[in-house]
């Protein structure tokens, strides 16, 4: 057993030991007195399992809160003799129910039977919005909330992926690795810079805050922006929507101690089926080829993905304390993961602290809150060329020789190194520690009008270390390379803001009014490298132990993955808005909303530093006219309209507007006896650089049907983003530089999203809820081009392999949507089985194509986005499962183009699917719509089996078992590793030897309040 094992073994000892302490003092101190029991049910008679009751004595203002455990049932002990009690019984989707009135007389026992209506779809929900809430019934905008009980379950490693299939027009992509966070888009990309297609984050009214500051468990619910009526209140951080994030809480009356936990097992799903050391050996030989002596060790049938793989031990643990006595409330919970990541060496461990006190004062006019959040998150990572070695290296060589040398052969190029001295010999470790800490001070000036101040700052420390020792052939002859990189990113944020509610007769008014100040600074650090050590036992831990020849260079560059690019400048931008919102509800059958944020940015142009963004919706509820009264089958219809104006200054630098000097490289020359560093403009300087701009006009319908039995929404929206940042070709005859950072060009998003919602069972034992969400997108490249700059198309994704460098394989053109294929066009093949190609003119030829016989061919956006999830419940039994999947996209399949190359086959492996290959078939593994295949799947993404264990021990509120399993199956017609590729970027869709395996996991887990 492990020292992890061994770690975690002592706290479930330590947790089960204060469960221990806190059975026996109950019973200690249990004292005969009043009490109250009862049950709690639905308008059906179908008893509620987890309805919050409130115990309070109105003459002393002493509450206590019970539970309803799995038939309904409650029960109330050692109530205050004599008391005058209220009881408030709540429950999320139902109205809230207060009885009145009750005597706590000695010796009595007070009975209740309570049912509580259903809202209608939840209308009075609260749903975070910008600087406030909003009941659901009251939403003008395109807005969908996720509870936490309908969370994704799993090895979960970022909060996003709680999400994944579970909002209709949210497409979230992941590998297996635990260190990748995947890409997430919303209503299709809108803009041509990677790394500017993430969604904004809002943690508890923190605007811009981490969202993996936050451990999965501490998540009460989620509620995802995406039309820009509702995200226009953020401005020009907004175009790619806005996700409100709000954490765990006790109610008041509440207190808990509460852990959650699992263990996981982990597999790889799928791997390429390649070639063993006989078959390779074998198919050489039917084929008159051989071996060279050095690449064939006697009986060597090496598995090198069996080698490089593992089973993968995950485990997570989450303790929570909180409590509210009405004036203060607090909450403290602890967060371990520990995810090991199925290629041997790989993986992440993370500690997050989070704690909040929350106080009221002066008659609840005044509310002070304190919180802070402390994570620090440790990734073990592989070399990018581990990747394609563990598929192409010979299987007819064995892993070490017999002196123990791992098997290579340095005298090869193109990067064929042993992938098992990859990971033994290559150390590629970081460390992420941030601090988010907040305080907000919220005054109720006079009925109706509040004030609230929110300052935040977060502090982001990375560190990034590696060493390549004398045995890396990423390092050959420099025994040992070193390198440390150290830099800080911090953001301060001042959120000013008054808030005015007023109701008057059949009319209610909700005005907004606030300022905001931000500053980032980025990129605060230095790198530093060494070479030349005495051994390997000291890593990358004391670089002045290095010996570094004369002549040698050292690396002081940071890569920023933010900023991009190696040593970036320390870069501060400040950000300035003043924001207004005014809502306005007649008689809760009209509604009005429209805001206006004015954006002023250090990172854009001087002539175009700040930006205007409106926005206006209404909604219609015809369910509250007096002329639907007599249709009883319908609860809810709601006609929702909006349009907005949002912008996107995600991954611009603060410096991107100036003229920037900096080191030419490869210029240095000799001065006065040594080598100098000449200076020069780096970056064009372009005052005029603005925000890109998106605009979205949306049509919603909500409606709930039969009793609530049916419910759901549609929305159809126009998304067009303008001003695109892109890079266009200058003359140097007016520019230092060839390129230019400008705006031009346009990008439109249309598309149809849908939700429904329905309880087919609804009895007292058994229940089912199945829920389907499905959204229609198409993305258009409508300009490239501005009124300065003309671009008539731009080609990308440059893969390269074996001579196509030159070759692109996506293009960026008008009329095309975003990741468009431009490739050569496969002709089948000819009598010898070479391979043959379309050329421009139609004519067919074996000879290797050029750029302009490519054609458009397809492209990687889907056209169908869906998810399915089902929740039966039979008693303490509960049965859910989720199925998603995409239709009508593509996937260039290049690692298996690359692997199809028969005349290579006696210097690397090769694929089955080559054996199919005629062996002269020199062409086999030249990029062309041969390789551009389906990528719709269908995945059954989880299924949970829980069970509510009953009990008649007060000290324990809840005890849930559960097991999970997560990636069951796939059904898709891709042949490579799994069909689901990254979305972000400009070049999506493109599978090409850098595909960390999907993982099939199954995890036992375990949740105890107490």
């Amino acid at each position: 057993m492990n020292k992890t094992y061994k770690q975690c073994f002592k706290c479930l000892q330590a947790i089960f030991l204060i469960c221990g302490f806190l059975l026996l003092g109950n019973a200690l101190h249990a004292q005969s007195g009043p009490s109250a029991s009862g049950m709690v049910k639905d308008t059906l008679g179908v008893p509620i399992v987890g309805a919050t009751v409130k115990a309070e004595n109105k003459l002393t203002g002493k509450a206590t809160n019970a539970t309803t455990d799995v038939n309904g049932v409650f029960n109330i002990s050692n109530l205050q003799t004599g008391g005058n009690y209220s009881f408030t019984f709540t429950f999320i989707g139902f109205e809230t129910k207060t009885l009145t009135g009750y005597q706590a007389l000695a010796g009595n026992k007070i009975s209740l039977s309570v049912t509580l209506k259903e809202s209608a779809t939840s209308l009075t929900q609260v749903v975070v919005t910008g600087y406030g809430t909003s009941r659901k019934a009251d939403l003008t905008g395109a807005i969908t909330s996720v509870q936490a009980e309908d969370f994704n379950r799993g090895v979960i490693s970022s909060p996003a992926q709680l999400l994944q299939g579970k909002v209709p027009g949210f497409n979230i992509t992941r590998s297996g690795n635990p260190n990748d966070r995947g890409s997430i888009l919303l209503r299709g990309p809108s803009t041509l810079r990677a790394g500017a297609q993430e969604p904004f984050y809002v943690i508890d009214g923190v605007p811009g805050a981490s969202i993996d500051l936050l451990a999965p468990d501490d998540i009460m619910s989620i509620d995802v922006l995406k039309d820009a009526s509702s995200t226009a209140i953020y401005g020009a951080r907004a175009a790619n929507g806005v996700i409100m994030v709000t954490t765990r809480k006790a109610k008041p009356g509440q207190s808990s101690l509460s852990y959650s936990g699992y263990g996981a097992v982990e597999n790889v799903s799928n791997q390429i089926a390649v070639l063993g050391g006989d078959e390779l050996r074998s198919y050489l030989q039917a084929n008159n080829r051989t071996l060279n002596l050095v690449d064939n060790n006697a009986g060597a049938n090496t598995d090198w993905q069996k080698e490089l793989t593992q089973t993968s031990i995950s485990n997570n643990h989450n303790v929570s304390l909180n409590g509210n006595s009405g004036q203060t409330a607090y909450n403290v919970s602890l967060n371990y993961l520990n995810n090991k990541g199925i290629i041997k060496t790989s993986g992440l461990e993370r500690f997050i602290l989070r704690a909040n006190i929350d106080q009221k004062f002066f008659d609840n006019r005044l509310r002070l809150n304190v919180s802070g959040v402390n994570s620090v998150t440790s990734s073990r990572n592989i070399a990018r060329e581990v990747y394609q070695n563990m598929l192409t290296y010979l299987p007819t060589v064995n892993v070490r020789q017999p002196d123990g040398s791992y098997t290579e052969n340095f005298t090869r190029t193109r990067g064929y190194l042993n992938p098992v001295s990859l990971i033994d010999n290559n150390i590629y470790n970081s460390r992420v520690k941030t601090f988010l800490g907040n305080a907000i001070a919220e005054a109720r000036l006079f009925t109706g009008l509040k004030y609230t101040l929110s300052i935040s700052y977060q502090d982001e420390q990375n560190y990034n270390d590696s060493y390549n020792n004398r045995f890396s052939g990423l390092a050959q002859g420099l025994n040992g390379y070193a390198r440390r990189q150290s830099w800080t990113n911090n953001k301060k944020i001042i959120e000013s803001y008054f808030n005015y509610d007023k109701r008057f007769g059949n009319h209610d008014l909700k005005l907004l009014a606030g300022y905001s100040w931000q500053e980032d600074e980025r990129n605060n650090g230095f790198g530093t490298s060494n070479q030349n050590f005495v051994n390997d036992n000291l890593t990358y831990n004391n670089l002045t132990l290095g010996n570094a020849p004369a002549g040698a260079v050292i690396n002081y560059s940071v890569d920023d993955p933010i900023l991009g690019g190696t040593n970036p400048p320390i870069a501060i931008l400040r950000i300035i808005s003043f924001y207004g919102r005014a809502q306005y509800n007649y008689k809760d059958k009209y509604l009005f909303q429209t805001s206006l944020r004015r954006d002023g940015s250090s990172a854009f142009g001087a002539n175009s530093r700040w930006g205007y963004f409106p926005s206006v919706s209404a909604a219609w509820n015809i369910s509250n006219e007096d002329f639907m009264k007599g249709v009883s089958f319908v609860n809810n219809l709601k006609l929702r309209a909006g349009w907005g104006s949002s912008g996107n200054s995600d991954g611009i630098r603060p410096f991107t507007t100036l003229l920037l000097y900096g080191v030419t490289t490869g210029s240095r020359f000799y001065y006065n006896g040594s080598y100098i560093n000449p200076i020069g403009p780096r970056q064009n300087q372009n005052p005029d650089l603005k925000w890109e701009t998106t605009d979205v006009a949306n049509i919603g319908v909500d409606f709930s049907l039969f009793n609530n039995i049916l419910s759901g929404s549609v929305d159809v929206y126009d998304k067009r983003t303008k001003d695109l940042i892109n890079d266009y070709q200058v003359s140097t005859t007016q520019y230092y530089l060839p390129f230019l950072t400008a705006n031009g060009g346009n990008i439109r998003n249309k598309g149809i999203e849908a939700i429904v919602s329905v309880r087919p069972l609804v009895g007292k034992a058994l229940k089912w809820t199945s829920t389907v969400n499905v959204a229609y997108n198409k993305n258009t490249v409508e300009s490239l081009s501005s009124n300065l700059f003309q671009l008539d198309y731009q080609r990308t994704a440059y893969l390269g392999g074996k001579g196509q460098s030159a070759n692109p394989s996506q293009i960026l053109q008008t009329g095309l949507p975003l990741g468009s294929f431009l490739l050569a066009r496969y002709a089948g093949k000819d009598a010898q089985g070479v391979s043959q190609f379309y050329k421009a003119d139609g004519s067919i030829s074996t000879t290797p194509p050029v750029v302009a016989d490519f054609a458009y061919v397809g492209n990687a956006q889907p056209k169908l986005i869906y998810g399915w999830g089902n929740t039966f419940t039979y008693k303490n039994v509960d049965l859910g499962f989720f199925v998603r999947g995409v239709l009508g996209n593509k996937v260039l399949n290049a690692t298996l183009a690359n692997l199809n190359s028969p005349s290579d086959a006696t210097n690397v492996n090769i694929p089955r699917f080559t054996l199919n290959e005629s062996p002269n078939d020199n062409n086999a593994y030249i990029l062309s719509d041969r390789y551009l295949e389906s990528g719709s799947y269908l995945r059954l993404d989880n299924a949970t089996l829980g069970y509510n264990i009953p009990l008649k021990v007060k000290s324990i509120n809840r005890l849930r078992i559960y097991a999970t399993g997560n990636n069951l199956f796939l059904i898709t017609k891709y042949r490579g590793i799994d069909p689901e590729m990254n979305m972000g970027g400009v070049t999506p869709g493109i599978d090409n030897n850098n595909f960390y395996p999907k993982t099939r996991s199954f995890l036992l887990g375990l949740n105890v309040t107490f």
